[in-house]
């Protein structure tokens, strides 16, 4: 009897241990699937991403922190004041904030794959530009496109312009950042706007949505959500002025994260592969590996961007400057 007894204890134990191991290995399975986002990429881009990498990767879970550039910056801000950066990858929507990023130490290395395309000009040891965002020009239905972005400083748009912040969205830092090195343009050229009553939004979508409902005359905008616009019967008509559109890389990097998620790498590859810009081209945005289609992009339209290299670890100084000129 004592004998059966222990028999049937020793059994309960092993089948204890072996729910204990299994169990175990789950989490442990779990947890090395799993990855944190930090991104201020758009809702629809950001998830049909996810959703791409999860089909290709069953099991993985990616959780998510998407908010504009500012409000980036400052959750980035209190993780560092926390003990260290939380995001396994961070994918931000231009080369000056990731820069800022990579100078705190929070980046380590990482390339794309081999079978990335993505050209060496939006590339640096750390990060990688996996989408390009153009700002343009839009107009209200019936007022005269400006020819250049000097025109906007003239008697045609007096009191009728709308800028986005760079505060507040990265592609407006990328404008002020290309502004500031331009040939005929220079910091000055935000004294110009503002001396011919243009006024300082947050973002390109509230400047797209002024200039729709006929409250500014003109804008600066993302060409991608303005044809989107325009293709659901907004009254705006978007322009390339010269010297072009100015082109802002987005770029995707893998943190220095002490307890880093062993798919991290896995994902920021993905997203930098033929399949993953296949992926974000379908979804509203440009690709930057070349040859991937993706939102209107009118032949012959004249594109322009700053050296980026040289504007790296001037943002602070920028963003003064503006803010002298432009106060929140």
């Amino acid at each position: 009897m004592k004998v059966a007894l222990a028999r049937r204890l020793v059994g309960v134990l092993l089948l204890s241990a072996l729910v204990a191991t299994g169990c175990s290995s789950n989490a442990s399975s779990s947890s090395s699937s799993r990855l944190t986002l930090y991104t201020c990429a758009t809702d629809k881009i950001e998830q049909a991403a996810i959703s791409a990498f999860s089909k290709a990767n069953p099991g993985a879970k990616v959780d998510v922190y998407r908010a504009a550039t500012g409000q980036l910056n400052s959750r980035v801000a209190a993780d560092v004041r926390g003990g260290g950066i939380k995001a396994d990858v961070i994918w931000a929507c231009d080369p000056l904030t990731m820069h800022n990023y990579d100078a705190q130490g929070l980046l380590t290395n990482w390339a794309p794959p081999s079978t990335s395309t993505i050209d060496t000009a939006y590339r640096t040891p750390h990060f990688t530009g996996v989408d390009l965002l153009y700002l343009v020009a839009v107009t209200h239905q019936g007022v005269p496109a400006p020819q250049s972005w000097n025109d906007l400083t003239g008697p045609t748009y007096h009191g009728g312009v709308a800028l986005p912040s760079p505060t507040f969205a990265a592609s407006a830092l990328g404008m002020l950042g290309y502004f500031a090195t331009a040939t005929d343009y220079g910091l000055n050229y935000f004294t110009r706007l503002k001396a011919n009553g243009a006024k300082r939004l947050n973002s390109p979508d509230d400047t797209l949505a002024g200039v729709a409902q006929g409250t500014y005359k003109a804008g600066f905008a993302l060409a991608n959500a303005a044809y989107a616009a325009i293709h659901k019967g907004s009254p705006v008509t978007v322009t390339w002025p010269k010297p072009g559109a100015i082109a802002i890389y987005a770029p995707i990097g893998v943190t220095a994260k002490k307890s880093l998620s062993p798919i991290a790498r896995e994902f920021a590859d993905f997203i930098a592969s033929p399949a993953g810009q296949a992926v974000i081209a379908k979804n509203g945005a440009y690709a930057a590996m070349s040859g991937v289609a993706g939102p209107p992009k009118p032949a012959g339209s004249p594109v322009a961007s700053p050296d980026w290299s040289t504007l790296f670890g001037q943002s602070k100084t920028l963003l003064a400057h503006f803010g002298s000129i432009f106060p929140s």
